[in-house]
């Protein structure tokens, strides 16, 4: 594996059907490739059952008191769907005009930008410094036992990085015009209000729920919860289900709930936005179950963002705007460890039918994370 190509490489882990929870051959695989470049390599499972997820943490350490460098990721992706010109998880090679398109499921997010990371840290020399991977099964599902469980295991062995870059396909148009400099935090949030079923005709006998229901709903949505800050755009609360299950047309229901999510910047704590949200539900007569899946974080413009934007302007001659738009994602913990960016590859078909990746972004990726770390190591 150390002589192959970041193509080959990438082929290899999109060959593995790793839908989350992954576990198995596909850590397998990426065992095999860091192995011979000297990593030692721990995997271990998280969880129980048919939900148990698999992580990885490889080390290679370099002279005494050297800096560590991690690069992170994931390799379980999300189910293929269908409609595949080929087979999801056999990658395929097609020529387009001005190169060639890597196709398969992962190939952007983001075995493709871990395939780059393995073949960047195999032309830095050991004694460079300390390099590591910190590698989960289970980004793309309920992220319980996976970055966390990695976490854990990294404080336990006391082998803090200085410096974390998470391969996340951040870029938009074209690779190198985008990183994330942090993301915004989530909390999703289940309502439910308990009323008396009864007939319709008969409503003293009853108490109608979805009335109570519409109330918390309508002040929830009417919250203005910021005006957005330097670097995060307002948080937002979106009401994403209504239930009343009831098949009858003359029955008061007994119950009605609905759920909510809230993406939201530094203004707020997850832990402040679910009192608020419980406040009103109760309020109402309601109940709320909130459940916090990250708070915000920023890594404030920098020597690292610096760092990652030098980098990547020597390969593409693109200025990476610093952002932090989108969805969440492991950084989201990372940031409890050390200073984390994510960059990677355009993402403009991630979780999509037929995602690709341009060949010749798999290797500019590869040099500019090479960049990267031996910056970072050298700082």
């Amino acid at each position: 594996m150390i002589s192959s190509s970041v193509v080959e490489l990438a082929e290899a882990l999109i060959g593995c059907e790793s839908i989350t929870p992954a576990r198995g051959e596909v850590f397998a695989r990426l065992e095999g490739m860091l192995a011979p470049l000297g990593f030692n390599v721990h995997r271990f499972l998280a969880g129980e059952g048919a939900q148990a997820v698999e992580n990885l943490f490889a080390i290679r350490e370099g002279r005494p008191g050297a800096r560590h460098f991690a690069f992170a990721g994931h390799l379980d992706v999300v189910p293929p769907g269908e409609g595949w010109s080929s087979a999801p998880f056999a990658p395929v090679r097609r020529a387009v005009p001005g190169g060639e398109l890597l196709y398969g499921r992962g190939a952007v997010d983001m075995k493709g930008a871990i395939a780059a990371m393995v073949a960047a840290v195999a032309q830095i020399p050991r004694e460079a410094g300390t390099l590591s991977f910190v590698i989960t099964g289970d980004e793309e599902g309920e992220a319980l036992h996976g970055t966390r469980a990695l976490i854990d295991h990294i404080q336990a062995a006391g082998t803090l990085p200085d410096l974390c870059l998470v391969g996340e396909p951040t870029s938009v148009h074209r690779l190198g015009d985008m990183m994330k400099i942090g993301r915004r935090g989530s909390l999703n949030v289940w309502l439910e209000v308990d009323g008396v079923q009864g007939h319709v005709a008969y409503p003293h006998l009853a108490r109608n729920p979805v009335p109570a229901l519409l109330a918390i709903l309508g002040e929830l949505d009417a919250l203005e919860l910021d005006a957005g800050t330097q670097w995060f755009q307002p948080s937002n609360l979106e009401i994403t289900q209504i239930d009343v299950p009831n098949p009858a047309t003359n029955v008061i229901p007994g119950r009605a709930s609905a759920r909510l999510s809230i993406r939201f910047n530094d203004c707020h704590t997850g832990e402040g936005l679910a009192e608020r949200v419980s406040a009103i539900a109760a309020r109402h007569g309601g109940r709320a179950r909130p459940v916090i899946s990250g708070e915000p974080f920023l890594t404030p413009p920098g020597a690292f963002s610096a760092l990652v934007a030098a980098a990547v302007e020597a390969e593409t001659g693109l200025v990476a705007e610093p952002s932090t738009s989108g969805g969440t994602s492991d950084a989201r913990f990372l940031k409890d460890l050390c200073p984390v960016i994510e960059f990677g590859l355009v993402n403009a078909t991630m979780h999509k039918v037929d995602e690709a990746v341009a060949v010749d972004d798999l290797e500019v990726l590869v040099r500019i994370y090479s960049r990267i770390a031996a910056g970072a190591l050298s700082a």
